[in-house]
């Protein structure tokens, strides 16, 4: 049996075993989404966020790229960041990162990735950012793993410079964010930082004033 029929005798064992479980199962999750928390990713084929969180289909929107990074020119996260925010009324965001990051370590290089080049540039500026600490740990693989929590905390920053999310704080208080860095050797998380629904967690230079906040920035 190869890898892919494998996948989907599995999907049919999956599928029956939830149904045997919980009927209806199937049928609550077609007939809505209601998700309390957008989870922003990494890529990496370890790191799923409802196997992390022990949560069920339906609990978490979720959005996934190399080394968890919001960047505020990719339309696609942007735009799943709108629609938990504006549409689904997500609660909460995490921004999940995770120790020894493969996407990390790139960026930490001098080797050319080609394309990659390009997207792991935003990460090389958050450790250009923090160059004299990270340089200050002797330990690669250390520094490696220094650089995914700077790098998360990072992009929670980023994150909180968008007029989505500084509209719905306006409007409704909510999202909180959170950064998260898990453990692939403990399967363990580690919170770096909270940041609660308040502009003045916001630099004053990043603020949109009320009639600029309909842009999708």
């Amino acid at each position: 049996m190869n890898p892919y029929e494998k996948l989907l005798l599995q999907n049919k064992a999956w599928s029956e075993e939830k149904t045997q479980n919980d009927r209806d199962f199937f049928m609550r999750l077609a007939d809505q989404q209601k998700p309390k928390f957008l989870w922003i990713g990494c890529s990496d084929s370890r790191v799923s966020a409802n196997e992390i969180t022990g949560t069920d289909p339906g609990e978490v929107f979720v959005h996934r790229n190399i080394a968890n990074v919001v960047v505020h020119t990719d339309l696609n996260l942007l735009s799943v960041l709108q629609y938990a925010v504006e549409v689904l009324k997500v609660e909460h965001v995490i921004i999940c990162g995770h120790y020894g990051c493969g996407g990390v370590e790139a960026a930490i290089s001098h080797h050319s990735y080609g394309l990659i080049n390009k997207w792991l540039r935003n990460i090389k500026e958050v450790y250009k950012l923090y160059q004299a600490e990270i340089e200050s740990i002797s330990d690669h693989k250390k520094q490696v793993n220094r650089l995914v929590e700077l790098n998360v905390i990072e992009q929670c920053q980023g994150l909180i410079k968008t007029s989505i999310i500084q509209k719905a704080w306006k409007e409704r208080k909510a999202p909180h964010v959170y950064g998260w860095a898990y453990g692939l050797e403990d399967g363990l998380v580690k919170e770096l930082v909270k940041i609660t629904p308040d502009l003045e967690n916001v630099h004053p230079i990043f603020r949109y004033s009320d009639d600029q906040l309909n842009p999708i920035l």
